[in-house]
């Protein structure tokens, strides 16, 4: 009987072995799920916190997009409109040449004299108006030469004056504010 009973002890004995063995297996592999569980809980809070990122970025640089659109077409208008005449002021240019030359001959008559007085009444209307959109003529006779103003189309000699001096303006320039509109044609001081 005490061979039964060790029997039967070694029978409990392995059979709670194996029923240890069996829950520490379950332990470990419900553990080793948890941690699989957390693993990819965690991968996927980080993917989500970079797609967060790169979505906030993206919407950061498309207000940065937005705002310097918005300046570009901000600083469009403003020239827009500061230059608005500079087309009709171009077209204008030959006619405020043309009534200098007019002004330049001489009258021999009455008549002329009288019409030279009303195509000079016309000339300062016209020069008046033009300047109240921002026309000015470019200094050039007496001026050192500026290529961004001037177009030097011949050279002379003149030793009373410096080298690079203006000596002759032989077509006006203009300028509407700040842009050049027609460089003045000039001899220039060798």
């Amino acid at each position: 009987m005490e061979n039964k009973n060790e029997n039967v002890n070694e029978e409990v004995k392995t059979e709670q072995e194996t029923v240890t063995q069996e829950v520490v297996d379950e332990t470990t592999e419900a553990t080793e799920n948890n941690e699989a569980v957390e693993v990819e809980e965690v991968d996927e809070l980080t993917l989500l916190k970079q797609q967060l990122e790169e979505e906030q970025d993206r919407v950061i640089r498309i207000r940065a997009d937005f705002e310097n659109y918005k300046r570009r077409v901000q600083l469009d208008k403003e020239a827009d409109y500061k230059y608005r005449a500079q087309a009709l002021l171009n077209d204008l240019l030959p006619v405020l040449d043309n009534l200098e030359r007019a002004l330049a001959v001489e009258p021999k008559t009455e008549e002329a004299v009288s019409l030279a007085k009303g195509v000079d009444m016309v000339y300062r209307s016209l020069v008046t108006a033009v300047e109240k959109e921002g026309l000015e003529a470019v200094k050039a006779e007496g001026e050192p030469f500026d290529p961004n103003l001037h177009q030097a189309v011949m050279q002379e000699k003149d030793d009373t004056k410096e080298s690079g001096i203006v000596l002759q303006e032989l077509q006006k320039g203009y300028k509407l504010k700040d842009r050049i509109l027609r460089p003045s044609m000039v001899k220039v001081n060798e």
